[in-house]
């Protein structure tokens, strides 16, 4: 009986700017990220999830350029890897304490076409698509994560048009049933992938009912995968394993191997490897990934 391939996905870098302890090399520049793509990919990852980062700041950017130069970089590397793009910045929205009209510093809130222009030009097989509005706190910050409905509809076309898949990142099940509502307007292409972002503040909790929850918004057969924040991050990659969903891990979501131990992306994939490998899975290779998911864009 041949075992459940299970995706394992490497969040490489994130946008959060809170890397100044982090002891060893912190990808940032697109040669780092190319090479921590190189070195999980060997350790059983076959999606590599990516935020560009200023290579002169650190800070997370949506500049155009730096993207397409990190995918031509992975691609010419020779290292066979499912490439996966964020489309999350240009959506927060930081208002006044006394009016709400009124935009903080720090509000970064962008068209459609400028939060999609790095994937027009770059074509990754697959990138994030959050159909999801809502309070969220990171470290200090406060904001609102602005997604509108039709801002939301609109990227979905995009996607469509270009041939990229979206990997629906729902947040709490009210996103999941939006997307089941694109996904019966035509907008979304079959499969339709789904990742739970659990561990959020203020979002689905990071444990087995809110995981189940998630999973039973999901149309019948839908691949989906889960991740959590944090120390939850491997506690849950067994639960969405043995719940039949694929896995994210990174230094996107966590810093950590266990209390008090910094971890490399390796070292955070080649513990998820080794979960999935016992409880009888088995990690799929990228060539897999386009199969299972329909990807148009092979790299």
């Amino acid at each position: 009986m041949s075992k459940r391939k299970v995706i394992v996905t490497c969040a490489v870098n994130g946008n959060a700017p809170n890397i100044t302890k982090y002891p060893y090399e912190y990808p940032i520049t697109p040669k780092q990220i190319c090479e921590n793509v190189k070195e999980v990919a060997k350790a059983g990852a076959s999606v590599c999830h990516i935020h560009a980062r200023d290579p002169e700041t650190g800070l997370g950017t949506n500049k155009t350029e730096v993207y397409v130069e990190i995918v031509d970089r992975i691609r010419q590397s020779g290292v066979d890897m499912c490439i996966n793009l964020t489309t999350g910045l240009g959506a927060f929205f930081i208002p006044d304490e006394f009016d709400n009209l009124k935009a903080l510093e720090g509000t970064d809130v962008q068209s459609v076409e400028e939060r999609m222009e790095h994937v027009r030009q770059a074509l990754p097989e697959m990138a994030s698509f959050n159909p999801t509005t809502a309070n969220q706190v990171e470290v200090d910050l406060e904001y609102v994560y602005l997604n509108p409905i039709p801002s939301i509809r609109r990227m979905a076309k995009i996607f469509q048009e270009l041939g990229v898949k979206p990997e629906i990142e729902c947040y709490n099940p009210g996103d999941a049933m939006f997307a089941n509502d694109l996904i019966k307007e035509g907008v979304i292409d079959a499969p339709p992938l789904f990742q739970f972002v659990m561990g959020i503040k203020y979002g689905s909790p990071a444990d087995t009912l809110g995981l189940l929850q998630m999973k039973s918004m999901l149309p019948e057969g839908a691949p989906w995968t889960a991740f959590s924040i944090g120390r939850m991050q491997m506690p849950l990659v067994a639960q969405a394993v043995l719940n039949g969903g694929h896995v994210r891990v990174g230094l996107e979501d966590n810093h950590y191997l266990e209390r008090g131990v910094y971890a490399r992306n390796v070292d955070l994939v080649e513990r998820a490897a080794t979960i999935v490998d016992y409880l009888g899975c088995e990690v799929t290779t990228p060539a897999e990934v386009r199969e299972m998911l329909n990807l148009r864009h092979p790299g």
